[in-house]
């Protein structure tokens, strides 16, 4: 579920229960019972927890072209209501962030979906690739946030995947759905709908805070897609999609 699709359910659950709490207790109080007040005071709970969840998710949310992370999850002493925000955007277990640091994004620069219509590009410059004192990890992942099936089994791109390089030492990772020609070292494939995009780095560098996580860029004369349905080339299957 995208955050479009989270925003408007947070509003109408927001709405919902203000109607509930208007209609029950100033519109029509002659009408509470014990029965229908324990009913209601579930759901408004639960609804006002989402919401608060939510609300509180966006205002700790940090946002760096494009990319979305949250700063501080996984610490032993958080409260309930920042682990449940960290949970809004990192699905399942996560590290300290002196173990790990966590960006996502499904938007392209432009607000647009990411999506395997159109083909991306991160541009790192030389010398700018995530800092780490182990390792890192770009990963691919459907709209249901499920790997993507694809001709190399290639389902993440690290530091450990032979990226080639460009002449000025600067890299490339090319993310879309058909391979692109000449640079097929550097492709992380894409399925053909909408996707979603995980960077993980392990043992972040303390001493580079400068560091930003560069966007993801539409790549100019893309292929149109009745074009792209052309056979992939045949590759040889990648061996390092366990590294994510």
């Amino acid at each position: 579920m995208n955050s479009k699709i989270f925003s408007v359910l947070t509003a109408l659950i927001a709405v919902v229960c203000g109607f509930v709490i208007i209609h029950s207790f100033f519109l029509n109080p002659t009408s509470r019972n014990v029965r229908n007040d324990v009913v209601q005071g579930i759901l408004i709970g639960f609804g006002l927890a989402f919401v608060t969840a939510q609300v509180y998710a966006r205002i700790k949310t940090t946002k760096v072209n494009g990319w979305t992370t949250m700063f501080g999850c996984g610490e032993p002493g958080n409260g309930f209501l920042f682990r449940a925000a960290c949970a809004q955007i990192f699905l399942g277990p996560i590290n300290v962030p002196k173990e790990a640091m966590y960006w996502t994004r499904d938007v392209d620069g432009a607000g647009h979906l990411l999506s395997g219509e159109h083909d991306y590009v991160m541009h790192f410059p030389a010398g700018q690739l995530p800092p780490n004192n182990a390792f890192w990890s770009l990963t691919m992942g459907d709209a249901h946030n499920h790997f993507v099936t694809n001709p190399i089994n290639r389902y993440c791109v690290s530091d450990r995947s032979g990226l080639a390089p460009n002449p000025d030492g600067s890299v490339d990772i090319y993310i879309q759905n058909a391979a692109p020609m000449g640079h097929e070292s550097n492709w992380l494939p894409a399925p053909t709908g909408k996707f979603i995009l995980w960077l993980r780095v392990y043992l972040p560098r303390p001493s580079d805070p400068e560091w930003r996580v560069p966007g993801a860029a539409r790549r100019e004369g893309e292929l149109m897609p009745n074009i792209r349905q052309t056979k992939h080339k045949k590759l040889a299957p990648d061996t390092t999609h366990t590294i994510n």
